[in-house]
């Protein structure tokens, strides 16, 4: 089997299986007794914490939630209502997860504005960064934008934009879906006063996610119940997860060279076949997306997973649907629907790509009309 889909879904390392295998049957207190195993599980909570705090070299709290989504939900609603004398305005951009595009139309509903700035199209000079610092104003209450699109790999410049928001109006709230880079990209790129992320993208279980405060950040909590992580996020924890996901911070070695090598390779060999057109620019390494002219994305799709290669045809969660996301990076309909998204992990190999580029070109000669 060739899995090239990390972008939807990582194996977990065997060692994040391990820790929550070993955490299920041995450390299975709850984390609010009072008892010895309750105060295991405590523990194994706070060194979980320092874990991810480390790995983003940040200082503030790390809040565990069932994933990325909820901790998004939890900002996108949770900072408007604790702010809601600061303003109206929410920036964001025009190429966001459904997981922050879809609560911020609720939001829009509601009667926030929403403006969704765009991203440059390939070989324009339009700096997005700096458009989306211009798109604050003293009115504007909350950004929220992703380090790394799922669909293209397109990477914003956090840093820059957490400078320059905070230049142009101290009090508005910076939000970042760190989701695909997370341990992908270094740490040192990415700066935000609240940050999601989630396990299962960096092979660790799905059902378990986290949400980054820095300190002094103020939102309504989405969930009451008893009180637990400083009534931030009611519930009590999953304490094997949470080890798991410790372990996948832990274990996801530095693939930044591997992944370039790799992505170098797959354009190279592409090129040699006719009618690709390559979607992805200024982009993270181990995502790329482009589209084999002639065949539609699901009909390749199809044909390489019989030779048990594994792909995605554009974002997991957009099953069903149509996604929007290429057209706003300039990808014409006709090349949208022969779209095919690449996504490597620490386990991929220069002979997957090598198998991978085989099969599409059997596909071609198969399908393309």
């Amino acid at each position: 089997m060739i899995y090239l889909d990390n972008s939807a879904t990582t194996r977990p390392f065997d060692s994040v299986i391990k820790a929550v295998s070993e955490n299920m049957a041995d450390n299975f207190g709850n984390a609010s007794s009072l008892h010895g195993l309750g105060v295991g599980a405590e523990n194994v909570i706070k060194d979980a914490k320092k874990t991810i705090l480390t790995a983003l070299g940040a200082d503030g709290e790390i809040i565990f939630t069932s994933g990325a989504t909820e901790s998004s939900n939890t900002v996108l609603f949770g900072v408007p209502k604790a702010h809601k004398h600061d303003g109206n305005r929410i920036v964001s951009t025009s190429f966001e997860h459904p997981s922050v595009e879809n609560p911020l139309k609720k939001l829009e509903e509601a009667g926030y504005e929403v403006v969704r700035v765009k991203p440059p199209k390939r070989d324009e000079s339009q700096d997005f960064e700096q458009r989306i610092i211009d798109a604050v104003d003293g009115s504007t209450v909350m950004v929220s934008v992703m380090w790394v699109n799922n669909e293209t790999g397109f990477i914003t410049d956090m840093s820059r934009v957490y400078a320059g928001v905070k230049r142009k109006n101290p009090k508005t709230v910076v939000h970042c879906d760190a989701v695909q880079g997370f341990r992908k990209l270094p740490s040192k790129q990415l700066k935000a006063d609240l940050i999601s992320l989630s396990a299962h993208k960096i092979h660790g279980t799905k059902g378990i996610g986290a949400l980054y405060a820095g300190r002094g950040i103020r939102f309504i909590p989405l969930l009451y119940g008893g009180g637990q992580q400083k009534d931030l996020r009611s519930g009590t924890e999953p304490v094997d997860l949470i080890a798991g996901f410790a372990e996948a911070v832990r274990s996801y070695p530095d693939c930044g060279e591997k992944y370039a090598a790799l992505s170098d390779r797959l354009i190279s060999k592409l090129s040699e076949l006719e009618n690709i057109g390559i979607n992805s620019y200024h982009n993270s390494k181990n995502i790329l997306n482009f589209s084999v002219r002639g065949v539609r994305s699901e009909i390749m799709l199809h044909h390489l997973e019989e030779r048990e290669i594994y792909v995605s045809s554009g974002s997991a969660c957009s099953k069903g649907k149509t996604s929007g996301v290429p057209a706003e990076f300039g990808v014409p309909d006709r090349d949208a629907d022969c779209a095919i998204r690449v996504s490597f992990s620490p386990f991929t190999e220069e002979s997957d790509i090598d198998a991978l580029v085989r099969g599409i070109s059997d596909g071609i000669k198969r399908f393309r009309r």
